[in-house]
């Protein structure tokens, strides 16, 4: 571990508020024997998966760019500034445009809205037919899909701020902002929203529940407490996007735990030691973590006890799992896609996409699962 955290913090200086970039290529550097991915296991499948349809946007660069699906269709976008709309089930593109700018967070889409945001902190905003809307900016990058609700669209920046801008004009109607640690680790961690409340994990391990209407603190509990005794050491993020099932919300930290707690409340309902970066998913029964060192978990939602662990997947880097059908869901660095039974972790299937990473969660259509990789691959898979 304490390698580990020299990879991760090969930055000029610790200066206040220092973000580590790169995170998932500096925390497995590529010449480290100890940290390559681990070679696949030969099983048998149960279940099969075929490639239904494919497409390409540009690629993500050091971003981690998450497609967004509405009954309207599926919408992209890359790095190098190209936004498109597919059909989601043949992803035959409907159109493209170039924003004329970088980007490095997107994308969210709703109500006849489609939101992406800029390395310099612009968010700009389409319709569903690509003609812009509106521009506005924010206090620094903004590295995750905004999120839309409420006549609201949320915006994340690097900095660990969250905007409420309106979603007809851009203009600001709420910002939250606290106080952040002297060095944090880059993330990719946006918005959450379930109905009126939107939670938000920052650095030094706080989730936050913020009224959706004004920006206001609900309240706001520890996944992690930080510890050690340098500042690398004592790094403890939340990294990822909190998930809930309405009445329990749960979030993990990068060295740290993951915990569960009261939506209503924020009083804590249990909590185990754990890291992640790429972060979770919950369903009915259970919730599901994969961790910094490539394993897969599958922890009781009510009580936090251990229903099962994959740990078959060292290194290989994997995303947020995805529930579906019965199936846990993860991509890794290599391009593969992995199914796991939902009931004991073990290996249903498994398909190659375009032989890169797989950053961002896979995403559940409506019949199949559509994944978008490194290189901006786009990939919907159907389960026989």
């Amino acid at each position: 571990m304490k390698r580990a955290l020299i990879i991760l913090g090969l930055v000029a200086g610790l200066t206040a508020c220092q973000t580590m970039g790169g995170w998932w290529d500096d925390w497995f550097g590529s010449t480290n024997k100890k940290t390559l991915p681990a070679p696949l296991l030969e099983f048998k499948p149960s279940l099969g998966v075929t490639l239904r349809a494919n497409a390409r946007i540009g690629g993500a660069g050091g971003n981690v760019f998450t497609p967004a699906l509405t009954k309207d269709g599926l919408f992209a976008a890359d790095y190098d500034g190209k936004i498109a709309r597919f059909d989601a089930d043949t992803l035959k593109e409907q159109w493209r445009i170039d924003a004329g700018k970088k980007l490095s967070g997107g994308v969210g889409a709703a109500d006849n809205l489609v939101v992406v945001g800029t390395p310099k902190g612009e968010v700009l905003a389409y319709d569903f037919s690509g003609k812009a809307l509106w521009q506005t900016r924010v206090s620094s990058e903004v590295l995750s899909a905004p999120q839309i609700a409420g006549g609201l669209v949320l915006v994340r920046s690097g900095d660990g701020r969250v905007f409420g801008l309106d979603a007809k004009d851009g203009k600001r109607k709420w910002l939250y902002e606290r106080a952040t640690p002297s060095l944090t680790v880059r993330s990719f961690g946006g918005v959450m929203i379930d109905k009126n409340v939107a939670f938000a994990g920052f650095g030094g391990g706080k989730l936050v529940a913020l009224e959706l209407e004004t920006g206001g603190v609900s309240w706001e509990a520890s996944v992690a407490l930080p510890h050690g005794v340098s500042e690398l050491e004592r790094i403890a993020d939340i990294t990822s996007n909190a998930v809930t099932d309405g009445r329990t919300v749960c979030a993990v930290a990068f060295q740290g735990r993951v915990a569960c707690f009261e939506t209503q409340t924020g009083n804590l309902i249990w909590a185990r030691d754990m890291s992640s970066i790429a972060g979770m998913a919950m369903d009915a029964r259970n919730v599901y973590v994969s961790d910094v060192k490539g394993a897969v978990h599958a922890l009781d939602k009510t009580t936090g006890g251990y229903v099962w662990k994959q740990d078959k997947l060292t290194y290989r880097q994997l995303s947020a799992p995805l529930i579906y059908r019965g199936y846990v869901i993860v991509g890794d660095v290599q391009g593969y896609v992995h199914f796991l039974s939902r009931e004991d972790g073990a290996f249903a299937a498994r398909i190659a996409t375009d032989g890169s990473p797989i950053r961002a969660q896979p995403l559940a259509l409506i019949d199949g699962v559509l994944v978008q990789t490194k290189k901006g691959g786009l990939f919907v898979l159907g389960l026989n």
